[in-house]
């Protein structure tokens, strides 16, 4: 829906980033996710089958976390960037001599048909979407009926020290904002899924040197606001930026080390059976109809 479309993010940009990210799992990546696998253990009932979407710069060692907590699962990996697809294959992939392949536990490459999953995971992606009610619709399609949601992202609080300094010297905005979780909530129910429930924590990085700093953001993501400085800058303005991260940054209670905090997003979500809405002439589609008709046969339906 437009009006849930980011205003800050810069969609030509989003998508040179999609397209052009480093085919690495950043540490921080890494990190969200293995949080997020320890709140698998509140999920009573096993998927079947799952989907990992953009599990590259989502976190290899994560998918392997996910995959060990559902062996007899069958793994579809949806890595939707061109440029990672042989990179998730290479990593994820069965050998031909593995048992796995043969034995049909080897993951399948590609998008999901509908319906076909009973969960989909998704870790630290979809702050970075510049339409992120289609994305959360793909996703509500790839799941059967009962099936759920898992997601990352990263929150308003984000790099806010950063923001500051950007501010405080004049310059345009240092990257764009990030959705808060209630919006979250909202937009996944207005596509079509129920029960959400939405959760954050901040965590707080440090980095010796602004270096380091600049080096770990560069590897997390890009500045996609519209308003961001548009031509390329000089060795000076490096400087300079290195220079304000040094002074206003140092945390005396990290030893002077350069701090930024970073606000992580967790959702969780079901997709419910579709409802009938009434009118005089109403079509359904068989994939529907069939899941309102297992419904039905339910125990205490």
């Amino acid at each position: 829906m437009p009006e849930h479309l980011p205003p800050t993010i810069d969609p030509p940009a989003a998508a040179r980033w999609h397209a052009a990210a480093p085919a690495i799992s950043p540490w921080l990546h890494e990190e969200v996710a293995r949080r997020m696998d320890d709140r698998l253990q509140w999920i009573r009932q096993a998927p079947a089958a799952w989907c990992d979407w953009d599990p590259v710069r989502g976190g290899l060692q994560a998918h392997a976390l996910v995959r060990q907590r559902y062996p007899q699962a069958t793994c579809q990996v949806a890595e939707t960037a061109v440029r990672r697809q042989p990179v998730a294959e290479q990593a994820l992939g069965a050998a031909w001599w593995s048992p796995s392949r043969w034995g049909g536990r080897a993951p399948k490459f590609g998008l999901p048909a509908d319906g076909s999953v009973n969960m989909v995971w998704s870790n630290m992606a979809l702050h970075t979407a510049a339409d992120p009610q289609r994305l959360i619709g793909q996703w509500h399609r790839a799941l059967a009926v009962d099936g759920y949601l898992m997601f990352s992202c990263l929150g308003p609080d984000t790099v806010r020290e950063l923001h500051a300094v950007y501010a405080e010297l004049g310059w345009p905005p240092a990257g764009h904002a990030m959705t808060d979780m209630h919006d979250w909530g909202d937009m996944l129910v207005q596509a079509g899924f129920a029960e959400p429930v939405m959760d954050m924590e901040r965590i707080r990085l440090t980095f010796a040197t602004p270096a380091r700093l600049l080096q770990e953001l560069r590897e997390l993501g890009c500045n996609l606001h519209p308003a961001r400085f548009p031509a390329l800058r000089g060795r000076r303005w490096r400087e300079r930026l290195e220079q304000a991260l040094a002074d206003r940054l140092a945390d005396p209670n990290e030893g002077g080390q350069l701090a930024l905090t970073f606000e992580i997003v967790y959702g969780h979500a079901f997709k419910p059976a579709p409802r009938l809405r009434v009118s005089e002439s109403s079509a359904v589609s068989l994939q529907d109809m069939r899941a309102m008709l297992q419904g039905a046969r339910k125990p205490g339906a």
